[in-house]
């Protein structure tokens, strides 16, 4: 059995096109939108609706401001749309569209923090599962999945707000965590909280990761444990126990599957 594992598409759609070749399923592990493009400012949601320019203070910002200074210059990106709830939600339509259509058969995916999970059922074909806290089993083995990513602490999200990344409290998520059982191999879109593999060498933070997913692989031992989400980690894999913890890679950039024989 050969199964192709992606994550952090983030509108490469081309070559996920070509991700599930010579495999017997594809599995995507989240971000499959291309929201805003920190390395080509003029692409993703953001540079379209706004352009390279503004897109570049943005992430400048987010690199080197305060998280208020971010704030107040993306609503005031924002403010000079008539309706940017409907911008926003038809360039996301536009995106899956594009990226359902190209995914191979059979593919099992689950939402990474810059998805819509609520829209995917419209876009994902008779030949796409999707999963969230479920567990499914490919070629003999039980592949559990949880998607999304945890608020930061003391982050609310607002009610009003023009667009919500897929960011779960931590009751929500480890309690989709708590549902699976019996896996061979679990399927996140962030890692679990070892310290190695949640740092971003270039972004120099750590991302968070999960302390109930690493509960989990302590006490269940599966075979691996996939995830993404770090883009540019300290290490790329890390064996805890019996457990290959793997991140897959940053598919946008590598368009390179990571391959999962047995």
């Amino acid at each position: 059995m050969r199964v192709h594992v992606v994550s952090d598409v983030h509108g490469n759609a081309e070559a996920l096109a070509r991700a599930g070749e010579g495999a017997d399923a594809l599995v995507v592990l989240g971000d499959l939108i291309d929201f805003v493009d920190y390395q080509n400012h003029g692409n993703g949601i953001l540079g379209a609706l706004f352009g390279a320019e503004k897109v570049a203070t943005f992430a400048r910002l987010r690199r080197e401001g305060t998280r208020d200074e971010t704030v107040a210059y993306s609503r005031s990106l924002w403010s000079s749309l008539d309706d940017p709830a409907a911008a926003v939600d038809e360039a996301i339509r536009e995106q899956y569209a594009t990226l359902f259509g190209a995914l191979s058969a059979p593919t099992y995916a689950t939402p990474g923090n810059v998805d819509t999970p609520s829209i995917w059922p419209e876009y994902a074909g008779a030949d796409v599962r999707v999963l969230d806290g479920e567990v499914a089993e490919i070629g003999g083995l039980r592949f559990g999945f949880v998607g999304g990513a945890l608020l930061p602490e003391g982050v609310v999200p607002r009610k009003a707000a023009v667009w919500r990344p897929y960011l779960r409290s931590p009751e929500d998520f480890d309690a989709a965590v708590a549902g699976l059982s019996g896996i061979d191999v679990l399927c996140t879109h962030i890692p679990p909280a070892i310290a190695d593999l949640t740092y971003d060498v270039v972004a120099r933070r750590a991302e968070i990761g999960s302390s109930a997913l690493l509960e989990m692989i302590e006490k269940e031992q599966p075979r691996c444990s996939l995830f993404g989400h770090v883009h540019q980690p300290l290490s790329a894999h890390r064996r805890w126990g019996r457990t290959e913890c793997r991140n897959v890679g940053h598919f946008k950039e590598t368009e390179r599957s990571y391959v999962l024989r047995w």
